[in-house]
């Protein structure tokens, strides 16, 4: 950078400074004609010794996010001639921990906190486009850290999703279960879980290969979300297990369901190309209902035990716990 002028030594007039728009021009003249311009090249820091708001007189910076927030987003904002940057750290007292770099040759009018605040003191005008540029700025913050958290709860949401059914995975099952577990207890309300588990997957698997194995996992899944209630949730529990859970759903009707699931999955179709012969996808699905006392743990526990029953029974079946 090269050895700063003064205001009142440049050519340049206050008469396109947004921040100076409407203010008294007799006391902004005044203040500012001391305040030194800042000459910055392309591509070079702005530094600066002291706190100061920066106003772009000729030329653009950029404007880095505080590196303190730990964002990765690589946000930049672009100050344009007769913008300013920096009103922040006047008023919170802080250094500015931005980085300011010179999009192209720059000169950059710095005031000193000390200035800016006379310049509030003594003109009105001043301290309402102060208001109103920093009432923006914590707009157009506010706003950018909605989208990051729109975009957080998107990621989070996806990392509970098996990539394979499209059902929600064992993450979410250990986050939410334990939630609708003390839920029903709580209003004194019914909660039923089905255990499914498809029959003889691996002789599947080995005889049309896991490709077709996959295709097997993703008709059942389909098949069983295609049957529930919006109010119903379908998991993956692991491998070819998966799960229903049935909100404020008793015994009976939960195990009127588990014989739906069960003709569901017996009539998806595997292979849509005909040309191939049309394995049978069964599965024996176990039913339990939550018990006063329960937790989470003991409702699966009961429910894999009749799961367990179904298959003793010669499985593509469905017994209750």
């Amino acid at each position: 950078m090269l050895k700063p002028t003064t205001f009142s030594a440049s050519p340049y007039s206050i008469d396109q400074i947004q921040l100076f728009q409407g203010a008294d021009q007799a006391i902004v003249r005044k203040l500012v004609a001391p305040c030194p311009i800042i000459h910055v090249g392309q591509g070079q820091p702005l530094t600066h010794a002291t706190r100061a708001l920066f106003i772009v007189l000729r030329g653009a910076l950029s404007v880095a996010t505080d590196f303190r927030t730990n964002t990765t987003d690589g946000s930049v904002s672009k100050i344009l001639p007769g913008e300013s940057v920096g009103e922040q750290t006047v008023v919170d007292e802080e250094a500015n921990l931005s980085a300011i770099t010179a999009l192209e040759d720059s000169d950059v009018l710095a005031i000193d906190a000390g200035t800016v605040w006379k310049l509030i003191d003594e003109s009105n005008g001043m301290a309402r486009n102060l208001l109103r540029l920093m009432s923006f700025r914590i707009r157009a913050a506010n706003a950018q850290l909605r989208r990051r958290q729109k975009v957080g709860e998107f990621y989070r949401q996806m990392s509970m999703v098996d990539g394979l059914t499209g059902l929600y995975n064992r993450a979410w099952l250990n986050e939410l279960l334990p939630q609708m577990v003390g839920q029903a207890h709580g209003v004194e309300q019914p909660l039923s879980l089905i255990m499914v588990d498809l029959d003889h997957f691996k002789k599947f698997n080995d005889s049309h290969g896991h490709l077709a194995g996959d295709q097997a996992l993703r008709a059942a899944a389909q098949a069983i979300s295609n049957a529930l209630r919006p109010s119903d949730f379908a998991v993956r529990y692991g491998g070819e297990e998966m799960m229903v859970l049935l909100p404020d759903t008793g015994a009976d009707v939960a195990v009127v369901v588990a014989e739906r699931l069960c003709d569901r999955i017996r009539n998806s179709v595997v292979f849509h190309d005909m040309r191939l012969p049309m394995p049978h996808l069964t599965a024996s699905l176990g039913v339990a209902s939550l018990a006063e006392g329960q937790d989470e743990q003991a409702l699966i526990a009961s429910a894999d035990a009749a799961l367990y029953r179904a298959k003793e029974a010669g499985r593509n079946r469905v017994v209750a716990a």
